[in-house]
C-alpha cells in the first residue's frame, strides 16, 4: 500500500478492481471504473465489448453514461474516475467532453494509453478541457488480474489448438471411423 496516497484513491480503486473481476468473469478483458462525485459513487461501469457487441462499451464509458444518467448532465465537472488501466484515447475524449476533474488509474497501457503512455491528452494545450491525471495506483493489483486474464485466455487457446491437432481429433472428425472406436 503506498502510504503516499489518499485513502480514498486506494478505496475507489478497490471499487474498480471489483468491477474488473466483473469484466473477467463474464469472458470480458478485466477493466473496471469508478465515478465518484462529492465523495460518494455515483456510478460504476466494467468492459463489455464483447457480450454489448459495441467497440465503445469500454468501463470507462459505461462509467461515464452511468454517472450521467445518475446525476442528470453529461457534464460531470465534480466528479472523479478511477480506472483500473490507463484510458485510450476514446475514453479519455469522452472524460474530456464530461469535464471529469480528475483521473486516477492503476495499470499503464503501453499500446493504447492517452495518458502519457502513448499520448497524453490531457496536457495537449490545445484541448479546452485538462484533467488531473493520477497513475499507478494499486498497480500491482491491476497488472495483476489483467496478467491472470491474458495468461488463461493464452493458455486455453493452446489447448484447444492441441486437442485440435492431435490424432484423436483427427479420427473423431473422420466420419469413416464409426465412434465407438474414438471414444475410450
Amino acid at each position: 500500500m503506498n502510504r503516499d496516497l489518499p485513502a480514498t484513491d486506494e478505496t475507489y480503486m478497490g471499487l474498480a478492481l471489483a468491477q474488473a473481476r466483473a469484466a473477467m468473469a463474464q469472458g470480458e478483458v478485466p477493466v473496471g471504473a469508478v465515478v465518484v462525485c462529492d465523495g460518494q459513487v455515483v456510478a460504476v461501469g466494467h468492459n463489455c465489448p464483447v457480450s454489448g457487441h459495441d467497440p465503445s462499451a469500454h468501463a470507462e464509458m459505461q462509467a461515464l453514461r452511468a454517472a450521467a444518467q445518475a446525476l442528470g448532465n453529461y457534464r460531470l465537472p465534480e466528479c472523479e474516475l478511477y480506472v483500473t488501466l490507463e484510458p485510450c484515447v476514446m475514453c479519455a475524449g469522452a472524460i474530456m467532453h464530461a469535464r471529469i476533474k480528475r483521473v486516477v488509474f492503476g495499470a499503464s497501457d503501453p499500446k493504447t494509453g492517452a495518458c502519457g503512455s502513448v499520448v497524453d491528452l490531457f496536457a495537449e494545450p490545445r484541448l479546452n478541457h485538462h484533467a488531473d491525471v493520477v497513475g499507478g495506483v494499486m498497480r500491482d493489483e491491476c497488472v495483476g488480474i489483467l496478467q491472470t486474464f491474458f495468461s488463461e485466455r493464452r493458455a486455453a487457446a493452446k489447448a484447444r489448438r492441441l486437442a485440435e491437432s492431435s490424432p484423436a481429433a483427427e479420427v473423431a472428425g473422420d466420419p469413416s471411423v464409426p465412434p465407438s472406436e474414438t471414444s475410450n
